[in-house]
């Protein structure tokens, strides 16, 4: 069996898989669950003063594998999370990382209160990017457990924030929060599917977390969570390879139910033996050092296997330059003077018949 345990901030995890902030993690009993099933972490439904009314409907599947909300933070008070919830979860197989924002007055309230209720660790958030650093520093000066800050991809200089957070001390990042506003509308009615402008998250925002993922790791040598548009065993290995230290998931377990966990942990182990991989962390940041490469002019090698091929045409279908054709007989033609080798073709093929050599 591979290695999956990961160290994030100094705390040993079991596995990289850590359930985001969401409303699986609404109250102790879905923290418990989500531990039951398999995260090695869980982030809490953000903690505020006062609790939130959330406006109904506000959760709506849009296409596959994404979602769109407009949910506020938690609807328990933060008495609530300090006085009953955290502490019932004394006994726990995991990390339990507390949730909290958005304003600096509102970390200053509750950072110490959410760490001596039990929280391992605090994840602050934010709506806005200058509160980031402000919330970090409050923080730091209140509790000795790790912290770690929530970005934005909405942010417009993401690193700057970033390093401002860092130099406020936050121990680590997770990347990135839900993206928005979002927006899709009822075309039976012509009302927006929530109402309103929305947040989205899911399968749709994973090339922006990722970029947001190496972005960060690329500037710092920092613990960072990537979180965002994961749905299956070779999206956490592709968030390692981008430079993630561990993977936060929501909108796959709570489409999929929280068996999710279990299924992708076992996963990941098959795919890492079955290519010689003993260890899950050798893997992180693989990617990185060809991010800084320069690109490199010239034309695309193919090679095509019949054998494999299932005659779908896509590679076909999808040439902007009319250069490949695939006859009756299995023969793939490729004109080579209107092929500009961008490479779609290849991304397409089901079934790998076509790959660049």
């Amino acid at each position: 069996m591979a290695d999956l345990s990961v160290t994030l901030c100094g705390l040993e995890l079991k596995n990289p898989l850590v359930l985001a902030s969401g409303p699986l993690s609404w109250g102790a009993k879905g923290v418990r669950a989500a531990f039951a099933s398999g995260a090695a972490a869980v982030v809490t439904k953000t903690i505020r003063p006062q609790a939130t009314a959330n406006p109904v409907p506000h959760i709506a599947a849009v296409g596959h594998g994404s979602l769109l909300n407009t949910e506020g933070w938690s609807d328990l008070p933060a008495e609530r999370w300090i006085e009953q919830e955290l502490p019932s979860l004394a006994e726990r197989d995991g990390v339990l990382i507390a949730s909290t924002g958005h304003t600096p007055a509102d970390v200053e309230q509750l950072a110490g209160p959410l760490a001596r209720a039990g929280a391992d660790m605090l994840e602050l958030v934010s709506y806005r990017a200058q509160d980031a650093a402000p919330m970090v520093a409050t923080a730091k000066r209140a509790v000795a457990i790790p912290v770690l800050i929530k970005i934005s991809a909405s942010w417009p200089d993401l690193v700057a924030v970033v390093e401002g957070c860092l130099r406020a001390g936050a121990d680590g990042v997770t990347a990135i929060d839900s993206i928005g506003p979002a927006l899709r509308v009822d075309v039976e009615t012509g009302k927006p599917v929530l109402g309103s402008f929305a947040w989205l998250s899911g399968e749709t925002v994973r090339p922006i977390a990722l970029r947001a993922v190496a972005e960060t790791c690329l500037r710092h040598n920092v613990p960072v969570v990537g979180t965002g548009g994961v749905n299956q065993a070779e999206h956490v290995v592709e968030m390692i390879m981008a430079g993630a230290t561990a993977v936060g998931v929501h909108t796959a377990p709570l489409l999929e139910g929280l068996c999710w966990f279990s299924k992708t942990l076992s996963r990941i182990d098959r795919w890492l033996q079955d290519r010689g991989h003993a260890c899950l962390a050798d893997l992180r940041g693989l990617a990185l050092p060809h991010l800084e490469e320069p690109a490199s002019p010239g034309r695309l090698a193919f090679a095509f296997d019949w054998d494999t091929c299932t005659q779908c045409g896509r590679c076909v279908t999808v040439c902007a330059y009319a250069a490949r054709d695939l006859t009756p007989t299995g023969e793939m033609l490729l004109n080579r003077g209107l092929c500009r080798s961008c490479g779609l073709c290849v991304s397409v093929c089901p079934t790998g018949a076509l790959r660049v050599e």
